[in-house]
């Protein structure tokens, strides 16, 4: 059980706009990345592997393959560098971490498609 201050303390370095997304999700992340003096918007796109954590320490793990090796990162779910996340495709999955996945290629690697529930708005744009 966590103690009731330390969330007190948490509360203002938490993101107000929570992240909507799941393990199996493919997703493209938008970090802001600083360059001298301008700051751009790089995207980061892949399939959501893992979720850890709780408050401030809340981060998740993206894999995609690029030029046939696997490329995997770590997001801080609270940080300001993480502009935003955009889900892709939804995938159901029946477990909490897709590390098997790192072992498969090709068409090993492919997660069966969620689709909506009826209360569950689509929201592409």
């Amino acid at each position: 059980m966590r103690h009731k201050l330390l969330d007190l303390a948490e509360q203002s370095s938490l993101r107000e706009n929570k992240l909507n997304f799941a393990v199996g999700d493919t997703v493209d992340v938008h970090t802001r990345i600083l360059e001298g003096n301008k700051e751009r918007i790089q995207i980061f796109g892949g399939v959501v592997i893992a979720k850890r954590g709780h408050g401030t320490n809340e981060s998740f793990l993206v894999r995609r393959i690029v030029a046939g090796e696997g490329v995997e990162r770590t997001f801080p779910v609270n940080s300001p560098k993480v502009a935003d996340v955009v889900v892709k495709r939804h995938a159901r999955v029946r477990r909490a971490k897709l590390f098997y996945l790192r072992d498969r290629i090709g068409k090993a690697t492919r997660l069966r498609e969620r689709r909506a529930r009826a209360g569950e708005a689509e929201t592409n744009t």
